[in-house]
């Protein structure tokens, strides 16, 4: 199993920095994670370029 590699985003709801570990084993990823903080559900899109250590780490409201 790959270590899980740390990313600060910013919640949409609340305007916290927030950290989310993402697995660097899948690519591509889509997934609803609700926000440490404020607790509403976010929509996070995570890509890690090939060869790249650093994901890349889209985060939306979910029902938007």
């Amino acid at each position: 199993m790959a270590e899980l590699l740390p990313a600060t985003v910013q919640c949409p709801h609340c305007w916290e920095s927030i950290e989310v570990l993402v697995d660097p084993s899948v690519e591509e990823q889509e997934y609803v994670e609700d926000c440490q903080v404020c607790c509403q559900p976010l929509l996070f899109t995570v890509q890690l370029p090939f060869g790249s250590d650093s994901p890349q780490v889209e985060v939306r409201p979910e029902n938007e």
